[in-house]
């Protein structure tokens, strides 16, 4: 039997390749989390990477088109908006880079291919402040570069990526000899795995092998769990979340954004894309207003209109305030804070943030981040990510945004709590942040896990629920209990820094620690440092037992 080729790469091909890419990750998708470097139970790089690409495959699914350039266009805005923790983000900007150089083409040759793939090295290289080699940046440039080499005129574009794909695969394989910490763990990088799995699945399905389709949803992954009281319900003012795409040519974003700004009455007004293809989201009681006004402007696609009474919020805080500002009226500046657990929630809440529910191993998108952004009503924003795998897609809303943003680089929740304390509503963005910035970088933050895996890191051997305890996002204690460790945790920190500067232990126990066990712990903390005080609430996170810090 003869090998199939393909010397041209039209739309048809191109989405087969696309969705080759997706399914071939959501089947694998767990070998790439369980390569985290860390054993920690929220190892999530391979359902980012999925959840990335899948928004950007839901985009272009069920339609035609004439050309790659208009199919490339609609696939980078699904993955720019999808993008999920830094693998995610990382990869929105591969594919954002690839599609721009199929821009006004109908069809890609081989040539045409290896330099797409050569654009988006170039754009994910420049997207990162740091480079660091040995990561999926390093991968991709080697994937891409031994494309480039079997792309000549009229060559067979499955050959050509077959070649690269073995040229990835070494890149892969060299990932531990360029960071040390990837070789003491005993893996590869996942980043760089995950995108190996997306590049082989596409080839795998232009060339017609068999590929499972796969089986988990969306909502399965990323379900937050999270409820609405009733009388919330009853008392929301906009009922319809409408949601829709309009392609045509240059389309005047500001000036659909200041319409529907003024008219209809409704909220949460989210207007983002290019001259090309522009992205609606907003809340009004009269949806068919809007798509009688958004159609001047070119073709409608993708409507969805959806009775939020029926909904579940993509963001809490908000019980009382109904979705809104916790402050309730218009101010100068409002807080996203990005946190899980009811008793995380109702602290920033009540702090004055609305709060988006993510965090380990649930990242919120940068359209969740930007829903919430269109929501709030002051006129700036800050950004809490409080998680350091947020923050890059917190900086992709905030380039997407439609009023004033800013990130607090927040890496921990107990650095966001630190932040709120300097919150004013009425000073402006770029004021609250520098004061909150300040104030994250004066604690110590800590964190007790348990591992999932056998690994070795920093030194430490370490067995599957062993108990971990990390510092700034280092583990640098381990053991078999919970509360000696955290106790030696703690031991460690104040050890490692001049402990006079520093008077108060606070921490929040999650949800698989009892009142009982964290009132013992606080008892023991008083015990051990009397000079300190001590105080303690429900967070009610997932995956890890205590949330601590030192000031």
């Amino acid at each position: 039997m003869t090998a199939k080729k393909i010397h041209e790469i039209n739309a048809a091909l191109l989405s087969c390749f696309l969705q080759g890419g997706c399914d071939f990750l959501a089947k694998y998708k767990e070998e790439v989390n369980a390569l985290n470097v860390f054993p920690v139970p929220d190892g999530d790089t391979g359902i980012n990477m999925y959840l990335t690409i899948n928004s950007a495959v839901k985009n272009i699914a069920g339609r035609e088109y004439a050309g790659v350039g208009e199919l490339g266009a609609d696939f980078a805005m699904g993955a720019l908006m999808g993008a999920r923790g830094n693998s995610g983000v990382i990869l929105s900007q591969i594919f954002r880079g690839f599609t721009q150089s199929m821009s006004g083409k109908s069809v890609l040759s081989a040539v045409d291919f290896a330099q797409a793939l050569q654009k988006g090295v170039d754009l994910s290289y420049k997207s990162v402040m740091k480079p660091v080699e040995g990561t999926m940046l390093t991968v991709f440039r080697e994937f891409t570069a031994a494309a480039s080499k079997k792309a000549k005129p009229g060559a067979d574009i499955i050959e050509m990526l077959r070649h690269a794909l073995i040229g990835g695969q070494k890149a892969l394989d060299a990932t531990p000899s360029l960071l040390p910490v990837l070789k003491e763990a005993g893996v590869v990088d996942a980043g760089g795995k995950g995108l190996l799995l997306v590049m082989e699945g596409g080839i795998r399905a232009l060339s017609g092998a068999s590929l499972d389709a796969p089986t988990e949803t969306l909502a399965a992954m990323v379900a937050a769990d999270l409820t609405q009281d009733e009388e919330a319900i009853a008392n929301i003012e906009f009922t319809f979340d409408i949601q829709l795409l309009i392609k045509g040519t240059n389309i005047p974003m500001e000036q659909i954004r200041k319409r529907l700004s003024k008219t209809p009455p409704g909220d949460c007004l989210l207007v983002v894309g290019t001259e090309e293809v522009v992205k609606i989201h907003f809340h009004s009681n009269l949806p068919w207003q809007v798509l009688e006004y958004t159609s001047k402007f070119g073709s409608l696609h993708d409507i969805v209109i959806e009775n939020m009474q029926d909904q579940h919020k993509h963001f809490t805080g908000a019980d009382e305030n109904k979705g809104q500002n916790p402050a309730g009226e218009p101010c100068a500046t409002t807080v996203i804070a990005v946190c899980s657990g009811e008793g995380l929630t109702e602290v920033f809440t009540s702090m004055g943030a609305i709060v988006v529910s993510g965090g380990q191993s649930m990242n919120p998108s940068a359209e969740d981040l930007l829903t919430a952004i269109s929501c709030a009503v002051g006129q700036e924003v800050v950004l809490l990510p409080n998680n350091s795998n947020i923050i890059l897609t917190a900086e992709q809303a905030v380039k997407l945004a439609d009023k004033p943003t800013l990130v607090t680089p927040s890496k921990f929740v107990t650095q966001g709590v630190s932040a709120m304390l300097c919150y004013d509503k009425n000073k402006t963005a770029e004021q609250n942040t520098a004061t909150m910035s300040a104030a994250i970088t004066q604690s110590i933050s800590l964190e007790v896990t348990y591992a999932v895996r056998d690994s070795k890191y920093n030194g430490f051997i370490i067995k599957p629920n062993d108990i971990l305890g990390l510092q700034d996002g280092e583990i640098v204690v381990t053991g078999t209990e919970l509360l000696p460790t955290a106790h030696q945790l703690i031991e460690k920190a104040l050890k490692d820094k001049k402990a006079g500067e520093y008077c108060i232990i606070s921490f929040f126990y999650g949800k698989d620690v009892s009142q009982e066990e964290a009132a013992v712990f606080a008892a023991e903390l008083e015990k051990r440092w009397p000079d300190f005080d001590i105080e303690y609430h429900l967070g009610g996170q997932p995956l890890y037992y205590l949330l601590m810090s030192i000031e």
